[in-house]
């Protein structure tokens, strides 16, 4: 999808008619009220309330005034809730611009609603909701871990913008116990999730508590194994908003459509300031020890939490795009899960299948004739169906090349083992067996296309 541009004449209708300057734009300071603003073009009368912080409370009534002496008999009124079809909205924006989405954001919820900044590339988000000339807050999460270069970031943010990031931080005790318990860098040998829970899940949930809705910077290219489906707008899988209840958090993804090249362009167009990291070869960005910088050719991805596969890129904050994987039980070469039946993938006479016997004695051998490559998978996985073709193809390149080119199916009852013994973690897995070692040789990228494939084939044959 095309970024909008930003011409005089291209941000028309409702958002041309407002013009507030980025001075007038100051979120909220935590602990404070935003004093009452009103556009000084069009809709004049229309009043702006005043701003909760992200975890206020439920505003109460203090009045002095007796309630006696102010009392009438109401009038019996029946209220109507109005519900919004979210899907239906989502599929309305699917070919918005970012600037469309997030105006109608800001539009829709007001006070209510807040943009989600984490000191990388979402500073778009900021930008698009200045152009809107709406009021907007931000908010950030301050782990404790972040890289000097990002604290820097958010003072530049603050001042370039004229607004105050309202941070939440997290559970001082929890923090504690953490670290004392397991020490500061246990993520590297159990994994990241518990940390990222202390340090940000539960900060974020505190913070969505005082608001109807959020704004993130979430797009589909950024992980393919759990953002591809993402839409613009949401009710939020995961997390409650100030009502309470599941559906009570909106959850908006204006640049879900988005490649992150185009973002890039937006940002250099619009002399939007960046965090220095991305000079250094940085892109998705977050704690110190769990970012890394990419090599030319790397998913944006592969620089968090790299020691980890790829299905477990997610800090929690998005948990809601990991589809849960039924197990269903190994049955021949199609499964019943239901009433549904799901046949056997990777299907093709240049690729052998392996049975538990035959990918242990491949495991075991010290040297083998020629190398192997393994896919460790199950046919009801969406993320092995969606490589079945790069797959399939890979494997009909190399026939005849001197590398052989596998399949084993490690669910059901074969998942222990092939998580003990063959470096399972999540499906699909992709093995490369040498000639001359007994490990194999893990594919640790979230790319699956055929080049990828083959480049980790050459580089290892």
């Amino acid at each position: 999808m095309a970024l909008a541009a930003y011409s005089s004449s291209a941000i028309s209708g409702s958002i041309s008619s407002r013009s507030i300057t980025s001075q007038e734009l100051k979120a909220p300071q935590i602990g404070s009220f935003r004093p009452f603003v009103r556009s000084p073009v069009g809709n004049s009368s229309r009043r702006r309330c005043s701003v909760n912080p992200v975890y206020a409370e439920s505003k109460r009534s203090d009045s002095i005034v007796p309630l006696a002496a102010t009392m009438v008999v109401p009038e019996l009124v029946e209220k109507v809730v109005e519900t919004e079809d979210f899907e239906k909205l989502a599929k309305d924006l699917e070919n918005a611009s970012p600037l469309e989405i997030m105006d109608k954001a800001l539009e829709k919820f007001g006070n209510d609603i807040a943009i989600a900044f984490s000191g990388a590339e979402d500073v778009a988000l900021i930008e698009y909701a200045r152009l809107t000339g709406r009021p907007f807050r931000v908010f950030s999460l301050d782990t404790g871990r972040l890289n000097p270069e990002t604290y820097r970031y958010f003072d530049e943010v603050e001042k370039h913008y004229g607004v105050r990031i309202e941070y939440m931080f997290p559970d001082a005790v929890e923090v504690q116990g953490l670290v004392r318990n397991k020490g500061l860098f246990s993520f590297y040998e159990d994994g990241h999730q518990e940390c990222c829970r202390v340090r940000k899940v539960r900060p974020l949930r505190r913070a969505l508590k005082g608001l109807r809705a959020w704004i993130t910077g979430q797009r589909k290219d950024q992980s393919p194994g759990t953002r591809a489906e993402i839409p613009v707008v949401q009710i939020d899988p995961s997390f409650e908003g100030m009502e309470g209840g599941v559906g009570s958090l909106i959850k908006w993804n204006p640049v879900a459509n988005v490649e992150g090249r185009d973002i890039w362009n937006f940002l250099r167009a619009m002399n939007v300031p960046v965090n220095s990291l991305h000079s250094k070869g940085y892109v998705s960005i977050g704690c110190e020890p769990c970012t890394r910088p990419v090599l030319p050719g790397q998913h944006e991805r592969e620089g968090r939490w790299w020691w980890e596969d790829s299905k477990a890129k997610e800090c929690g904050l998005h948990k809601g795009n990991i589809k849960q994987e039924e197990e269903p039980q190994l049955n021949g070469a199609s499964h019943t899960n239901g009433n549904a039946t799901v046949a056997d993938i990777f299907n093709t006479q240049s690729l052998v299948t392996l049975s538990r016997t035959g990918i242990e004695n491949l495991a075991k051998l010290e040297s083998r004739r020629e190398p192997w490559l393994v896919v460790l998978y199950a046919p009801w996985c969406p993320f092995c169906q969606a490589m079945e073709g790069s797959y399939v193809e890979l494997a009909e390149k190399l026939a005849g090349s001197g590398v052989k080119v596998g399949k084993f199916r490690a669910d059901g009852e074969h998942k222990a083992f092939a998580q003990r013994e063959l470096q399972l973690g999540s499906f699909p897995t992709i093995l490369f067996f040498p000639r001359h070692s007994s490990r194999p040789i893990k594919y640790s990228s979230e790319k699956r296309d055929v080049d990828s494939l083959m480049a980790f084939v050459n580089a290892l044959r």
